[in-house]
């Protein structure tokens, strides 16, 4: 007689490899999205000056050169950064008022090697580059939630007592996504591949 066949675990596997594959695909597609989201940016730099936009609009601006105004500094953050000249240290992020109507932009005013220092600055008109805010979000929930990611501008000009900061460039941005992809092709296959060989010595007979 033929040994039983395991239903509930093959469906388990099953499952577990479809999910796995369907992943890598989601990776494929990502890769796609990003190649023309990197080159969206690429075409940002050499766009002409746009005013900051002060609500959550997406990524398309990022890398574009633009100017706000601060009406005042409600507080300041730090966190690590690099400045211009390529030195480490704090980046100390202005938040700013920038309207009547409550809406607070944050500005990136330079680096300094002391976390603790407190710029003078009480704002006025800025010039920059558009990047993304920090953002303290767990990596899942970043990945998952659709509400964009808050935007910041980098002033070309530091406060005083600060160097620039760094621009951003292309190269921060991850394009990781066809190795995730392949890696989940490969977990697929070797679970496969594991599943296939557990069945064979179930299926040996007993000595």
């Amino acid at each position: 007689m033929m040994p039983r066949f395991p239903l509930i675990p093959t469906i388990v596997v099953a499952l577990a490899v479809a999910l796995m594959i369907g992943l890598g695909v989601w990776q494929l597609e990502r890769r796609g999205e990003k190649l023309a989201a990197l080159q969206l940016y690429a075409a940002n730099f050499d766009k002409p000056e746009m005013a900051f936009p002060r609500l959550p609009v997406g990524d398309q601006y990022l890398f574009r050169r633009a100017s706000a105004y601060c009406l005042a500094v409600i507080g300041w953050q730090s966190q690590g950064g690099r400045s211009i000249k390529g030195t480490n240290g704090y980046r100390h992020i202005a938040r700013c008022r920038a309207g009547a109507e409550g809406a607070v932009l944050l500005i990136d005013m330079g680096v300094a090697p002391d976390p603790k220092f407190q710029p003078a600055w009480k704002g006025g008109q800025v010039t920059g580059t558009i990047t993304h805010a920090p953002d303290h979000r767990p990596l899942l929930a970043g990945l998952f939630e659709s509400e964009p990611k808050h935007l910041m501008l980098i002033s070309e000009a530091a406060a005083p007592g600060l160097q620039p900061t760094a621009k951003p460039d292309l190269s921060s941005v991850p394009n990781n996504h066809l190795s995730y992809a392949v890696q989940w092709f490969l977990f697929a296959a070797v679970a496969s591949v594991i599943y296939v060989l557990a069945l064979r010595w179930r299926q040996k007979p007993k000595a």
